[in-house]
């Protein structure tokens, strides 16, 4: 079976986004998403993102598809002709995950990613797919509309990545840490 991990960054109150965007501007952590998300040990295998249909257009145009991944997204609304032709659309994660699962794209994928929104991180926590949460906690208050949904008790921290620096990181004033959450088995 193929899992997942999510990525996400969260202010105090579990807040990850306001009127479509998010609260914050952090250059670092947008980095630490980027190089996370991309990162792989075989470099003929490539990464897939897999996101709902306003995290994918929230992305700046510039910036979409996300470079360098296999970029799949959720909507039951979208047609495939609404998106770059690179895209994979598909109507819910399960059936992402299957179809990536039994093509002949299996062979050719490292890791999974879970880039967004809520209503596809509340769906992907519940899986049993779900392997781990790459966290970056926000040490900060922010006004947000969209919110992570809860993190289930069977998650736990663990330390395993030399790549994640640890500590107390700060820019233009916000401080925030990455944290690693595995699912016990």
């Amino acid at each position: 079976m193929l899992n997942f991990n999510l990525i996400v960054a969260v202010c105090e109150n579990f807040g990850i986004g306001v009127k479509g965007e998010l609260p914050w501007r952090l250059r670092s952590e947008l980095k630490y998403f980027s190089s996370t998300t991309r990162r792989r040990l075989d470099p003929k295998k490539q990464n897939v993102a897999i996101m709902g249909r306003r995290t994918f257009f929230a992305i700046p145009e510039d910036k979409r598809p996300l470079f360098d991944r296999l970029n799949v997204v959720l909507s039951t609304t979208l047609k495939a002709t609404d998106l770059p032709e690179s895209v994979l659309l598909f109507p819910n994660l399960e059936s992402a995950m299957q179809q990536l699962e039994q093509s002949e794209l299996r062979e050719q994928i490292e890791t999974v990613w879970i880039v967004g929104g809520s209503g596809v991180y509340k769906e992907a926590l519940i899986s049993p797919r779900c392997n781990r949460i790459y966290l970056t906690k926000i040490l900060q208050q922010f006004e947000c509309d969209t919110f992570f949904p809860e993190i289930p008790a069977d998650f736990q921290e663990v330390k395993l990545d030399p790549e994640i620096p640890m500590g107390i990181q700060e820019e233009g004033g916000i401080q925030y840490e990455y944290k690693v959450l595995e699912k016990r088995k």
